[in-house]
């Protein structure tokens, strides 16, 4: 069962092969998944690579969080072969970053291409740092290395000035600094772009995902407030009022985002308690008119905005069942003034 990139395929053993390919049972490939089953070794986490990209996301959860909490002794061997196809080596870069046991035999690999090299120097915490600013020989073979490690913020100020005294490196680091869109592919990559089959985006989504369900309160709540758009998307959906509460207070939230809480019927009435208070947005008209139709909206404030409305809103109100009497008997009256003006 090959998959051709850049060149290589990656081959998997007959064992894996009957339990990853179409029309296998779904008991089987999930038991596989969650690593109850009796592959081992590198076809264990071949087979974990390939439901990684399952399209069912319990298969696909599950794979992520067996490779996450398998033991580096699996690993070590692996990542360290010179055979190692590429597109698995970068994956299990992703998936154990924080992980020096794994990470330190996968960056003295042979076969590493610089697009691994410089995610991992990109998104590396502190501890993994040595690894990188140690190895002179793979830092000159992938140029691209310290500007991503100048754009990492784990790395300490002292080190960051030391390595932007290279003018080459201090431009590259700008145009990879974290809030920035920056893609790092290798030459052979581009030129061979239709041919690879790369990780979805959704595969870090579910990633981050995964992180969420062991964090602890505060910590989810720390990250409500400072981290993306998919940290906020993951973080709306917690059942604790102060972590969705928390992403609120996040400066980087959008009107947008705003908008479809607003509209979300099912958004808790800490959420649109919140929302109210911000006076930023409830200027917008559009989140205005979200907010009187909002079921969780408590009458007096719906009540204030609703000399903003303009006629089709107030005649959608006037039928609405999920507002307060109050709210849609002053909203057919209102109706029907506007009526009488036109």
């Amino acid at each position: 069962m090959p998959i051709p990139e850049n060149g290589q395929r990656l081959r998997v053993s007959p064992e894996v092969a009957k339990i990853v390919a179409p029309g296998v049972a779904r008991d089987l490939q999930l038991t596989v998944a969650q690593g109850k089953s009796p592959l081992t070794g590198s076809d264990l986490v071949t087979a974990l690579f390939f439901f990684c990209r399952s399209p069912d996301a319990e298969i696909k959860g599950a794979a992520l969080l067996t490779l996450r909490h398998l033991p580096a002794s699996i690993l070590v061997a692996m990542v360290g072969d010179a055979a190692l196809h590429p597109q698995l080596l970068h994956f299990l870069a992703q998936v154990r970053l924080q992980d020096p046991q794994v990470m330190s035999p996968l960056l003295g690999n042979p076969g590493l291409t610089e697009a691994t090299a410089v995610l991992v120097a990109g998104r590396c915490g502190a501890a993994l740092m040595p690894l990188l600013l140690e190895n002179a020989e793979l830092r000159s073979r992938f140029p691209g290395i310290d500007a991503a490690l100048v754009a990492n913020p784990a790395l300490p100020p002292a080190l960051a000035e030391r390595l932007t005294s290279t003018p080459a490196v201090a431009t590259a680091a700008v145009s990879a600094a974290p809030g920035e869109s920056r893609e790092v592919k290798d030459e052979a990559a581009d030129e061979n772009e239709e041919d690879e089959e790369k990780l979805p985006e959704e595969e870090i989504n579910l990633s981050k995902y995964q992180q969420a369900l062991e964090m602890e309160v505060s910590a989810k709540i720390k990250m409500a407030i400072t981290g993306d758009k998919e940290w906020r998307a993951i973080f709306l959906k917690d059942p604790n009022k102060l972590v969705h509460g928390a992403v609120l207070k996040n400066p980087r939230i959008t009107d947008g985002e705003v908008l479809a809480l607003a509209k979300n019927k099912t958004s808790s009435d800490e959420m649109i308690r919140i929302i109210l208070l911000n006076r930023e947005w409830t200027k917008n008209l559009t989140i205005k008119a979200a907010l009187v139709l909002h079921p969780k909206t408590p009458a007096p404030q719906a009540l204030r905005f609703m000399n903003f409305l303009d006629l089709k809103v107030l005649k959608k109100l006037a039928k609405s069942k999920g507002v307060s009497q109050v709210v849609v008997n002053a909203a057919r009256r209102m109706a029907a003034d506007k009526d009488k003006k036109r």
